[in-house]
């Protein structure tokens, strides 16, 4: 069973990753698929933030 930080590294991982994907959906103009992963970006989010992590640094989104 994986402990906390490794649960919470797992989390930053994807929580950058999807950013990577908002940012390049953005570029090209991909609404709706930006959309759909400002879902999994938010929910990450909030998932972080409850486990205390600061987002300020790793949030290049910042919504």
């Amino acid at each position: 069973m994986p402990n906390s930080a490794e649960i919470a590294k797992d989390a930053i991982e994807q929580f950058q990753k999807i950013q990577r994907h908002m940012q390049l959906a953005k570029e090209e103009h991909a609404e709706k698929t930006y959309e759909s992963l400002k879902d999994d970006y938010l929910s990450l989010k909030a998932l972080l933030q409850v486990a205390g992590v600061n987002l300020t640094d790793i949030d290049k989104i910042k919504e």
